[in-house]
């Protein structure tokens, strides 16, 4: 299954760097990937479509990953990190950024901080003085998310007309400016293996926090870990392509039920699926209506919506 997941994330990437608004047939692709001086053909390929193309796929691996661990935390295999108030923190952060006419780095530096302050902010009210549950942490989520909601509202309300496009396309995602996917695909990497090697703890605690500590797991640290580390994961997502839903709930449960609940496998699985799912948004994004581009957000869930009211409904007859 792993190998097959493989093979799809490789058609994927091929697919990516052909289609666009000028389409490349096997011979060029094959020259610009070969040869750097191989004109037009280079050009796209290696300057354009080839970093984007890595991005679009690490990103979707990170929130995939985030999804399965929020999954594990909440105890809940529908829940999904942006829950938390993680996306809803890193886009008011960028949206203000927006607003106040910045751009670039100003705006990924943003939505970064945003994330983080969102993180902090639910988990200082979660943990409070009585005891931490994964009731009380996604109720806490939920209503941080709904205070970053509204705050977007009044962005969005007060804020210059100029600048209101350009927030609105960041909102439901934009792979354009992720040009550098070496950072990314070396977090994924290091957060997959991370996730592997602690698989087994993870498969204990998913059946419930009194069996795991009978059997000698340290609970509450690998509680806090897993939260930080999947909304680090979200946040570096969100900052990098802006607000893509359904990834991280979507892939999780849908591989859960190829390779089984087993996170030494459901973990590589998980990132395999949401890069190549992401993958596939965004060739879609950049050539249905080319040389315009969609909001990758808008297509995920597109995707998603259907595919999740189709899981929801065999789990419903099984069950």
């Amino acid at each position: 299954m792993l190998g097959g997941l493989a093979v799809l994330a490789g058609g994927a990437l091929l697919l990516a760097l052909a289609a666009g608004s000028v389409a490349l047939p096997p011979g060029e692709l094959w020259r610009g990937l070969a040869d750097p001086e191989a004109g037009v053909a280079g050009t796209l390929v290696r300057e354009l479509r080839l970093p984007r193309a890595l991005s679009a796929f690490a990103i979707g691996g990170l929130l995939a990953l985030a999804g399965a661990l929020m999954q594990i935390l909440l105890r809940n295999p529908l829940a999904d990190p942006y829950v938390l108030g993680v996306s809803g923190g890193a886009a008011t952060f960028a949206l203000l950024v927006l607003a106040a006419g910045l751009g670039g780095a100003w705006v990924h530096g943003g939505a970064f901080a945003g994330a983080l302050t969102a993180t902090l902010l639910v988990f200082a009210l979660a943990h409070g003085s009585g005891a931490w549950t994964p009731l009380r942490l996604l109720l806490t989520g939920v209503v941080v998310a709904a205070g970053f909601g509204a705050a977007i509202s009044l962005i969005l309300a007060l804020g210059p007309d100029s600048s209101l496009r350009g927030m609105l396309f960041w909102m439901m995602g934009d792979l354009s400016f992720a040009r550098d996917p070496g950072p990314l695909l070396a977090l994924l990497a290091v957060a997959t293996v991370a996730g592997i090697l602690t698989g087994r703890h993870l498969n204990v605690l998913a059946r419930g926090e009194a069996r795991a500590e009978t059997l000698g797991v340290a609970v509450r640290p690998l509680r806090i870990g897993i939260y930080i580390a999947g909304s680090l994961l979200t946040a570096i997502a969100v900052a990098t392509a802006g607000s893509i839903g359904f990834v991280g709930l979507v892939v999780p449960h849908l591989v859960r039920r190829l390779v089984g609940p087993d996170h030494r496998l459901l973990v590589p699985a998980a990132v395999l699926g949401g890069g190549t799912l992401l993958l596939l948004a965004d060739t879609a994004a950049r050539t249905i209506a080319a040389p315009r581009q969609l909001p990758v957000g808008a297509l995920t869930a597109a995707i998603g919506v259907p595919l999740f009211l189709v899981l929801m409904r065999r789990q419903r007859s099984v069950g």
